[in-house]
């Protein structure tokens, strides 16, 4: 895809959300049950959309957090819900919609106070933490949140008690559920106005700020990062992670800087990513571009999206650094440093995460768990600490305590800044030097993903191929070593096709949302023999469908 004239450049005015015609559609617009694009679809972060085209809007929050209200009956929930929203517009409107129901059905709430904002990894770490030793009554949580998506986006998921997000026997009765209601135009659902559910017995207001603050220094060594004086700069890029820092800043005295305390839900801060849209992509170069500018600033920098579930890490030596990059630096200082953990504990990396990962982790005499793509598919493992770190090429992560113990189950990106700075304390090199390192023992990585038009057809046909549908021997030159369609960590399927060789691999797989099909392949010898790999992955897939 060309690159965008406004890529890397701030907003311009006319790029900006209208936010009250967001939410005035949101209340006005209703989903068209004929249409498949406006149905409750929960992908692998929820059920995601707009309501200027009727994909997220009152009637389905009403319905999906009903389903959820039956859903948490049914399996005996009867702990507190926690739930968390982030700084996009379409976030407050869907919170007030989910307390209606909430607190008509009695179910107990607890939101941030004062409207506030609650970061995925704080949801998701209050459930464990309130689930500690009970054998019944569970809590479990929502989060609404479309991520790093444009602005007028917004996203609604669930997560149950272990904490990370559902798997799809959950998700799919949910969204079963919740469509039942939208076709009987939700009669179903028992609501309540917002002013008398916000005064609920059932709703509680918390500030889950300072418990999990004081909790970091558990699985961070947060008394290293101190102790070194390090000069830290922090974006959390409009998101809800903001009012988190000053006290991560005043409790472990360090000289810490949010270079934008701003929250907008116009998001007009912001630079424009790749393709010309607004889109709070940490992992973006373009969309970084304000923190990568100030890089020389500090000793180490780093942003959040919206729901501080991802992670960019900026250093002097490198500038932004690619999310696989930083994986394998976190990935092999950890099981060098963190000594209390279990040498049976396996690091887990989705199917299309770098093969540098594999060298890093065979080298320490460690297991790879490699398994499709989702978070969803490390939170068992995250749970029982067997998975000792789970992270994505998205940049989405997390990691046990230093004692071993469970920390999050889902992705948090506060805990992955705060190892960029331990890493640079702790080593006096930052996490780009860490990893020239890792190129000059193991080989440098040149990766990449495409995304290619594709018709429904082809991407049903696409999630449906076998390894025999592969009859090429070689790719790129080099013999194929596999070729997957489930995911050697858990034997689950991948929804598409990799193919592996000693040199390189590919993996296609159709995207849940739209009509292309996405193309990852990654070379370990150079950015020519990356252009073959995928030249030939092409013509593979072309042949396949």
């Amino acid at each position: 895809m060309a690159l965008n004239p406004l890529a890397g450049f701030p907003a311009p005015a006319e790029l900006l959300v209208d936010t009250a015609q967001l939410e005035r559609d949101y209340y006005a617009n209703k989903p068209d049950m004929g249409d498949q694009q406006q149905l409750v679809s929960f992908g692998t972060s929820g059920h995601r959309g707009t309501s200027s085209n009727s994909t997220f809007t009152e009637s389905h929050i009403l319905a999906i957090t009903q389903a959820i209200c039956e859903y948490r009956q049914m399996k005996g929930y009867t702990g507190a819900l926690v739930m968390g929203k982030d700084t996009h517009a379409l976030s407050a409107a869907a919170q007030r919609t989910a307390l209606e129901v909430l607190a008509a059905n009695e179910q107990t709430t607890l939101i941030q106070q004062d409207d506030g904002f609650t970061p995925t990894p704080v949801v998701s770490h209050a459930i464990l933490e309130r689930n500690r030793g009970l054998s019944a009554g569970w809590s479990d949580g929502i989060v609404i949140t479309p991520s790093h998506n444009p602005p007028s986006d917004g996203g609604f998921k669930y997560n149950p008690p272990n904490g990370g997000p559902a798997d799809t026997d959950v998700t799919n009765w949910i969204q079963d559920r919740a469509n039942e209601l939208l076709r009987e135009n939700n009669v179903g659902v028992r609501h309540v106005p917002f002013e008398r559910a916000i005064r609920a017995d059932c709703i509680h207001e918390r500030d889950f700020i300072p418990g999990f603050v004081r909790a970091l220094a558990a699985v961070i060594d947060m008394e290293a990062i101190s102790k070194a004086g390090l000069k830290i700069g922090v974006d959390p890029l409009g998101g809800a992670a903001v009012h988190y820092w000053a006290e991560v800043a005043s409790r472990f005295n360090l000289d810490l800087t949010v270079v934008n305390p701003n929250v907008d839900p116009q998001f007009g801060f912001m630079t424009v990513d790749h393709d010309g849209k607004i889109r709070m992509d940490c992992s973006s170069p373009y969309a970084m571009a304000g923190l990568v500018q100030l890089k020389d600033k500090f000793d180490i920098a780093f942003g959040n999206d919206p729901d501080a579930d991802r992670h960019g890490i900026v250093t002097r030596s490198a500038g932004l650094m690619n999310p696989n990059h930083f994986l394998c630096v976190a990935i092999r200082y950890l099981l060098i440093n963190r000594k209390n953990w279990s040498t049976g504990a396996r690091i887990g990396k989705t199917l299309v995460s770098s093969a540098l990962i594999d060298r890093v982790v065979n080298k320490l005499g460690r297991g790879v768990y490699e398994v499709p793509v989702g978070f969803k598919w490390f939170a068992p493992g995250l749970f029982d600490g067997s998975v000792a770190f789970g992270g994505e090429e998205s940049a989405g992560a997390s990691f046990l305590r230093q004692d071993g113990s469970v920390w999050t189950t889902d992705k948090d990106g506060l805990i992955m800044g705060l190892l960029a700075c331990e890493i640079t304390a702790r080593t006096g090199r930052d996490p780009g030097e860490h990893y020239q390192d890792i190129t000059q023992e193991f080989g440098a990585s040149y990766y990449t993903r495409i995304d290619t038009p594709s018709t429904p057809e082809q991407k049903a046909k696409l999630s449906q191929l076998s390894p025999a549908a592969v009859t090429d021997e070689t790719l790129a030159g080099a013999h194929i070593t596999a070729k997957l369609t489930t995911a050697p960590g858990n034997g689950a399927s991948i929804g598409g096709l990799k193919v592996v060789t000693d040199q390189g691999w590919f993996a296609a797989r159709p995207s849940g949302t739209e009509n292309i099909y996405k193309l990852y392949a990654e070379s370990l010898v150079s950015e020519q023999h990356l252009e073959s790999i995928v030249s030939e992955a092409r013509d593979l897939v072309a042949r396949s469908l």
